[in-house]
C-alpha cells in the first residue's frame, strides 16, 4: 500500500530527502560556524591553528589547567553516574520486570518525577543534603554525581524500560532457570545481551547529561567541564569554543559505536550458519522465525550451555 490507513498518503522519496538535507542544515551549519570560529586569528583575519597550538604551549598551562581539571573531574562524575545507572537503576528495573510487576507503575513515577522539577528548585533541596555529604565524605568533585545521578534518571530509565518491554524478559528468564542455568547466568548471559542497546543508550544519555551539566556545579560550587568553559570563555573564548567543539564531536563518536555495538548480535552468526546446514532449522509450521527470534534463542542457549550440564544427575 502507498499510504498508511489513517495517516494519508506517504512521502514521496523526494519530499524524504529534502527533509533530511534541511534536517542536516539545521545540525551542520552550527557546527561548521563553530569550528570556522576556531581556526579565526581575529576580525578580518585569515585562518589559523595558533589557538589549538597554544593549548599545548606550557606559557598556558596555567590558564587552561582549570578547565583541564573540569574535564577530569566531569569524567570522573560520568563514570560515577553511569555506575549509578548500571549498579542501581538497571537492576532494579529487571527486579521489578521479573518478581514485582504491580510496582512498575511506581518505580516509572519515581524515576520521571526529576524531569518535571526544575533544576534551581532541586539545587535547593540538594544543599542541606550536601552540607552533610561534604562533612561525611568531603567537598570533592566526585561527589557531584550523587545530585546528576537523580537528575539522569528520567533519560536512563526510559531506553532499558523500553527494551525491557520489547524482550520477553519473563519467557527468556523462565526457560533459562528451567534448563539449570544459576541467576548470574541468566542475567549475564541471557538478560544483558538482549537489553544490550538499552543499556547503552542510557549510558550515553547519561554521559551527555552530566558533560552538559551547568546549574548544580555552579550552585553546589564545584569544578566541572561547563562551569570551567564559562570560566576560560571570559579569557579566551577560541579555546572554550575548541572544547565545546570536541564535546560534540566526542557525543557523535559514542553515539557512533553505540549503534555498532548495539547491533552487533553476537549469536547471530552462529545461528545462521546451523541454518545454512540444516535447511528448516529456523522455521516453525507458521513460517520462517526473524532474526531477532534467532537471536533470542541464541542467548538461551548460550546462557544455560553452561549451566545445563551441571544440573544433570549422574544416573
Amino acid at each position: 500500500m502507498s499510504s498508511a490507513r489513517g495517516y494519508g498518503p506517504a512521502p514521496s522519496k523526494t519530499v524524504g530527502t529534502v527533509v533530511l538535507v534541511v534536517v542536516g542544515l539545521v545540525f551542520a551549519v552550527p557546527i561548521v560556524a563553530l569550528a570556522q570560529f576556531t581556526l579565526r586569528q581575529g576580525a578580518g583575519a585569515g585562518l589559523t591553528l595558533s589557538h589549538y597550538t597554544a593549548l599545548a604551549d606550557p606559557v598556558n598551562r596555567a590558564t587552561y589547567q582549570p578547565l583541564f581539571d573540569g574535564l577530569v573531574n566531569s569524567l570522573v562524575i560520568a563514570a560515577i553516574t553511569v555506575g549509578i545507572v548500571l549498579f542501581v537503576l538497571l537492576p532494579a528495573q529487571i527486579v521489578t520486570t521479573l518478581r514485582y510487576p504491580r510496582l512498575r507503575r511506581a518505580l516509572e513515577f519515581v524515576c520521571i518525577l526529576p524531569i518535571t522539577v526544575p533544576t534551581v528548585v532541586l539545587v535547593v533541596g540538594f544543599v542541606p543534603v550536601y552540607q552533610v555529604i561534604v562533612q561525611v565524605l568531603g567537598s570533592g568533585a566526585w561527589t557531584l554525581a550523587f545530585a546528576i545521578g537523580v537528575i539522569s534518571l528520567p533519560f536512563a530509565f526510559r531506553p532499558i524500560a523500553t527494551a525491557l518491554t520489547t524482550v520477553d524478559v519473563v519467557v527468556l528468564t523462565e526457560a533459562a532457570r528451567s534448563l539449570g542455568a544459576g541467576w548470574a547466568t541468566v542475567v549475564m548471559r541471557v538478560l544483558l545481551p538482549n537489553l544490550r542497546r538499552g543499556i547503552l543508550a542510557a549510558c550515553f544519555l547519561t554521559v551527555t547529561v552530566v558533560l552538559g551539566e551547568y546549574t548544580l556545579a555552579s550552585f553546589l560550587s564545584r569544578t566541572t567541564f561547563q562551569t570551567a568553559l564559562v570560566l576560560i570563555q571570559q579569557t579566551d573564548p577560541f579555546v572554550a569554543a575548541i572544547f565545546s567543539l570536541a564535546a560534540l564531536v566526542f557525543g557523535f563518536v559514542l553515539l557512533v559505536v553505540i549503534g555498532r555495538v548495539g547491533s552487533a548480535r553476537p549469536g547471530a552468526r552462529r545461528i545462521r550458519r546451523g541454518a545454512g546446514g540444516a535447511p528448516g532449522a529456523g522455521s516453525t509450521g507458521t513460517g520462517s522465525s526473524g532474526p531477532a527470534d534467532a537471536a533470542l534463542r541464541s542467548h538461551v542457549l548460550d546462557g544455560v550451555a553452561v549451566a545445563a550440564p551441571t544440573s544433570q544427575e549422574p544416573a
